[in-house]
């Protein structure tokens, strides 16, 4: 099966680890392609951001579409367009926050989420609302980092994260914890033998979740709200 992650903003290095992440837990047989965000925000960072990015996103989905592709994961946390792009694709189409939290609802009581920016709490309050999980998320935290600081050395991000994921299993009391960003891919491992709590990822979970779809036999339903756009 041919699996698109699509980073809808336009740096290439975190596409690069994102890719990298999806491509370590993806099976054998499963071909893994990469795209990158075109006239898109360097890092989606709050709605105008999110807004940005989707034309690029569509553009690229559509041409997945003519490619015959089997799949597509939109690899941010804010999951834009998701909606738009179930309309334009066949087959499924993940968002990598969506995966993570009903990941998280399946091996934990209670989770917590991890972000960059205290502006994207909101954000992701309301999709966690909208995926019908807000009783088992105890909390939306912001370790106040800007997303690209994940991609530079010697910033302390990775640290920053690691310390925020403590206070939310002191504070909140949560027995799971979900990386808020798909920067953050490449830290979990090191972020679960830190922190001694099962570390979420969106991006690899988002990979395995569509590979079973796929395996399934299942596309998305074009009878109603994902019907192709008139």
């Amino acid at each position: 099966m041919q699996i698109l992650i699509m980073n809808p903003n336009s740096t290439v290095s975190m596409t690069d680890k994102i890719v990298a992440s999806a491509r370590q837990v993806a099976s054998n047989g499963t071909t893994i392609i990469a795209a990158t965000g075109q006239d898109a925000p360097a890092s989606i960072q709050g709605h105008h951001d999110e807004a940005m990015s989707v034309p690029g996103l569509l553009a690229r989905l559509k041409q997945a579409e003519k490619e015959g592709l089997d799949g597509v994961v939109v690899a941010c946390f804010d999951d834009p367009g998701i909606g738009a792009c179930r309309e334009v694709f066949t087959g499924p189409v993940l968002g990598i926050c969506e995966a993570a939290v009903k990941a998280a609802s399946m091996i934990a009581t209670s989770f917590s989420v991890v972000t960059t920016l205290p502006r994207s709490v909101p954000v992701i309050e309301h999709l966690i609302h909208g995926y019908g999980l807000s009783h088992q998320c105890r909390r939306v935290r912001s370790a106040e980092i800007p997303v690209l600081a994940l991609e530079e050395e010697g910033s302390g991000a990775k640290e920053k994260v690691r310390d925020e994921i403590l206070k939310a299993v002191r504070e909140d009391r949560c027995e799971a914890v979900v990386l808020g960003c798909a920067g953050m891919a490449d830290l979990t491992e090191w972020l679960t033998k830190e922190t001694g709590v099962p570390v979420i990822d969106g991006v690899t979970v988002a990979t395995r979740m569509i590979e079973a779809l796929i395996g399934c036999g299942l596309k998305t339903s074009k009878i109603g709200a994902y019907a192709t756009p008139i």
